[in-house]
């Protein structure tokens, strides 16, 4: 889960489907985005962070990419 894109989501006061639509992408696809299934393909990557207005790099850095797909939790 990408917890992160979630709660700028939620700071933004927009629904999954409100942002998919301003990134023109589909409501299923940013779902599975945010959850943390598929990785955007960079133009997608950019059109969410303009709508959400963060670094579309975000989506690339290693330790959003470490959290997301970290199943134990570190001590």
């Amino acid at each position: 889960m990408r917890y992160w894109l979630k709660k700028l989501r939620e700071l933004a006061d927009k629904t999954q489907e409100q942002v998919a639509d301003e990134a023109g992408i589909s409501r299923s696809y940013y779902t599975n985005i945010e959850a943390g299934i598929k990785t955007p393909a960079v133009s997608a990557a950019k059109a969410i962070a303009k709508s959400l207005n963060f670094p579309w790099e975000n989506f690339f850095k290693d330790e959003c990419y470490f959290k997301e797909h970290s199943t134990e939790e570190v001590i």
